[in-house]
């Protein structure tokens, strides 16, 4: 079998093609936009790419063109050889994949499915729509701030015409650059509207996201990524296998008689462990009287708040799971347990 090895660059990437002895049969830059012809016309070959924004649609052309594809994590390549010595450049980063690859079966990423890839563009999509909302309110309060005046304390962020309302009482008219933020807060606020709109028709119409939702404290977005994380369920065969690829479980630093653990791993999506998170919160302060909420306190007191919360957020992680294995919806009891 040939050997493939691909760095993959936004205009042009560098390929190295061995056969199975190692020898090494073509060298060269090729467009990144042309690699579906390339991989095409090669003979059914293992193909290997380092992840990358390119590389899971690279994998799908390869895939469709018969070849063995392994996407290796970026973290793992330097401890393949990749920028050795401090030397790293593109033609001897594809030479020394396509050289691990002749010798090592070398073990490939997840590679997520389109749906999955497609739902995390929409909620990529959203959140940074939220991101930029969040920027510009705080700029404007900010602003309000420095002349002595507070805007609503109970909301995170005041809406333009409350905005509008204080700047005139204090300056009698809103000053042009604070207007030109307000307008784009106002557009914002209409695109995240028809983000969220779009976000509940997909999950209404998708069975394990309508099931997942019957869980307290997790709503659209976050069945919809939790189902776009995990993709497959079927990669998984426990919740605690779960809650580690979500960066939920502490990790450890142990050797010969000490035994040390450590904070959370962080391991796996942060913008998933984020919301499972902020579903954490949302069961404490609206189900109080919820077995999971008393739970949750219970440990609160031993642990203090914060730990407690994250505790919840690995609880619903588990629960998430094993509902969408088994095919069930949420039960209070079971989930106290």
């Amino acid at each position: 079998m040939q050997h493939l090895a691909i760095d993959l660059g936004g205009r042009e990437s560098q390929i190295c093609l061995r056969d199975a002895k190692e020898k090494i049969l073509e060298e060269r830059k090729y467009p990144t936009k042309r690699l579906g012809e390339y991989l095409a016309k090669q003979p059914p070959s293992r193909v290997i790419l380092e992840t990358s924004a390119e590389a899971f649609a690279v994998a799908d052309l390869a895939r469709r063109a018969g070849h063995d594809m392994r996407v290796v994590p970026a973290t793992l390549a330097p401890s393949l050889g990749v920028g050795a010595r401090r030397i790293k450049t593109d033609q001897r980063d594809a030479q020394v994949l396509s050289q691990v690859s002749c010798r090592v079966d070398l073990r490939s990423v997840h590679i997520p499915s389109a749906q999955a890839r497609a739902w995390r563009t929409l909620c990529n999509s959203r959140d940074g729509l939220v991101s930029s909302r969040t920027k510009l309110s705080n700029t404007v309060k900010s602003q309000l701030r420095s002349r002595l005046v507070l805007t609503h304390r109970r909301r995170s962020t005041a809406t333009p015409d409350q905005i509008r309302a204080l700047w005139t009482e204090v300056a009698g008219s809103v000053p042009d650059h604070v207007e030109r933020m307000l307008t784009v807060i106002t557009m914002l606020d209409v695109q995240i509207t028809a983000a969220d709109k779009e976000i509940r028709q997909l999950v209404k119409a998708n069975e394990t996201c309508r099931r997942l939702m019957t869980v307290p404290g997790i709503g659209p977005v976050t069945a919809m990524r939790f189902v776009a994380t995990l993709d497959d369920v079927t990669r998984f065969e426990t919740a605690h296998d779960v809650q580690a690829y979500l960066g939920l479980t502490p990790g450890e630093n142990s050797s010969s008689s000490r035994k040390q653990r450590t904070h959370l791993t962080k391991a796996g999506s942060p913008q998933m462990r984020w919301l499972l998170v902020q579903a954490a919160w949302t069961v404490l302060r609206c189900a109080k009287k919820h077995p999971m909420s008393i739970w949750a306190m219970q440990v609160a007191e031993r642990r203090g708040k914060r730990i407690a919360v994250v505790a919840l957020a690995r609880k619903l992680a588990g629960i998430a799971f094993a509902m969408w294995r088994d095919g069930t919806t949420y039960n209070h009891q079971r989930g106290a347990d």
